[in-house]
């Protein structure tokens, strides 16, 4: 799946020129964490989360350093500081430089984004402009409905082992010992070593989600219970 098949397209925004006590008013009463900021052109501008509005002049929230401390600081930062706490408009607060995403960007990446940046949302533009956003809950919902989704299982027990056996074969998890895998009436069972639990929960989700399993057997060995045998 890509971008466009899950991104909202109907997205709020405000204009560089929106003023601060707007934004908090939109964000409150629409019920989001942030704000894209357009130009007149569509042109993505910045963004505005709750985080940029955190240390406020209005709300006595603004950064303050003991002297020695801001002897430390560069006179660049601390205008910087100074114009995100007292600005008016959005212009002054809007954090430029966002990480953005094409609308064939692949889910798999848009989900890096999120979590190597440590982010809520992408913002999805075409030719410098917004035409949509990717939130985590955008994620979740794409998840809610691949949940609905029934593939075709194959048919009888022998293409549904060799299913199961391709499924592992798949993965680079997958122990060097052999697993020997039966299917009787739909029902997986799983024999032979793992090297260790998380390789054993491994193996049973992997024959898990393959299309047409009723229920999967562990009967797995964990190899160090093998070694206290001998």
């Amino acid at each position: 799946m890509q971008a466009k098949d899950v991104m909202t397209k109907e997205v709020l925004t405000v204009g560089p020129d929106t003023r601060v006590s707007e934004i908090a008013q939109l964000l409150l009463s629409k019920r989001i964490s942030a704000v894209p900021v357009v130009d007149g052109k569509g042109a993505l501008r910045g963004i505005v989360s709750e985080g940029d509005l955190l240390r406020r002049t209005e709300t006595g929230t603004e950064r303050h350093r003991s002297w020695w401390l801001e002897l430390m600081v560069e006179n660049r930062e601390l205008a910087h500081e100074f114009v995100k706490s007292h600005g008016a408009t959005a212009k002054d607060v809007m954090t430029p430089s966002v990480i953005t995403a094409s609308e064939n960007t692949e889910l798999a990446e848009i989900a890096s984004l999120l979590e190597r940046n440590r982010i809520k949302r992408v913002p999805i533009v075409r030719d410098g402009k917004l035409i949509g956003i990717v939130s985590r809950s955008n994620l979740l919902q794409a998840l809610a409905a691949a949940g609905t989704k029934k593939a075709k299982a194959p048919a009888g027990d022998l293409a549904l082992r060799e299913a199961v056996i391709a499924s592992f074969k798949k993965h680079a998890w997958t122990p060097d010992l052999t697993v020997n895998v039966t299917v009787q009436d739909g029902k997986v069972s799983l024999y032979g070593l793992v090297a260790s639990e998380d390789e054993r929960r491994a193996l049973c989700v992997a024959a898990e989600e393959v299309a047409g399993v009723g229920k999967v057997a562990d009967q797995l060995t964990l190899s160090t219970s093998m070694r206290g045998m001998v």
